[in-house]
């Protein structure tokens, strides 16, 4: 099978260009306020390597924009903006998918429950909240969606409701997981990958936003199923009393690791938080 390299850390790379992330709305904020640095970071996973830009409407959603002032037409526009900002750069580069993000709930509530589905909202609440962002995103010519950072069982059913309510979308869904079986919730990732197997709307399931270490056992669990996206953090960890980063990865290091996740049964792969294009290099590089 065709191995795809996913593109890096957008936040990660916005920051290292000098944008102020410091805000709730994390990088969706550049969508109203410098949306050329956006196409931009696109631009350079593109030049890195990487098969699949992700768009930056992880952290963005209706109810965000509106604790913003906005509206939804508004809102509506920002979150098309961003799928047609990564469609600018693909068109430029010649080549590559357009992967629209839906990030979790807990990215809205900005207060890390992406990190424990510890949510106040139950299955039913889940559709409700996404149900907005999700059809606004079906319809903006994405190639697919990526349902990512996704922590919790519950979350998870949610989005397979949305998915078989809007059969000409494709997706891959995508855990945030504490060890090499389980997600964050504690539900073990056999038990929500199998919610979405059998359905031809879904092109992989796997993790993200999750330490390298946890991915050989997390792809163990998922083999003989659908295909399997993975796109880890560095693998560093916050010091929150030192307010610094940890334990920093080596882009080399991480596309070494790429070929044993490929070998271990990965066909999509990439790098989530604090990776960059030198990380998606690697990848690239080593994968081919």
């Amino acid at each position: 099978m065709t191995t795809l390299v996913l593109d890096g850390g957008l936040a990660t790379q916005l920051e290292r260009l000098g944008a102020d992330l410091r805000d709730e709305l994390w990088s969706a904020r550049l969508l109203l306020e410098e949306p050329e640095l956006i196409r931009r970071v696109h631009a350079d996973y593109f030049a890195a390597g990487a098969d699949v830009a992700t768009t930056a409407s992880y952290q963005a959603s209706l109810p965000g924009f509106a604790r913003r002032g906005l509206d939804a037409a508004e809102a509506a526009r920002l979150l098309r903006l961003s799928v047609e900002l990564a469609g600018q750069a693909r068109d430029e580069a010649g080549r590559g998918l357009v992967a629209a993000s839906v990030g979790p709930y807990g990215a809205y509530l900005a207060n890390g429950a992406e990190y424990t589905g510890d949510y106040d909202l139950d299955e039913d609440g889940l559709y409700a909240w996404h149900l907005p962002r999700w059809e606004i995103l079906a319809a903006a010519g994405a190639d697919l969606l990526a349902c990512e950072t996704i922590p919790s069982y519950p979350e998870a059913r949610a989005l397979d409701r949305l998915l078989r309510s809007t059969p000409e979308v494709k997706a891959w869904v995508s855990f945030s997981c504490r060890d090499g079986e389980r997600l964050n919730d504690g539900t073990p990732i056999r038990r929500a990958a199998a919610l979405f197997m059998g359905n031809p709307q879904v092109v992989a399931v796997g993790a993200n936003c999750t330490a390298p270490r946890h991915l050989p056992g997390l792809i163990s669990c998922l083999s003989g199923g659908l295909p399997v996206v993975v796109y880890p953090n560095s693998g560093e960890t916050w010091d929150a009393a030192g307010r610094r980063w940890l334990g920093l990865a080596d882009p080399v290091e991480f596309g070494v690791a790429a070929v044993e996740w490929q070998r271990a049964g990965a066909s999509l792969i990439g790098g989530c938080c604090r990776t960059t294009p030198e990380y998606i290099a690697q990848i690239r590089a080593r994968l081919t």
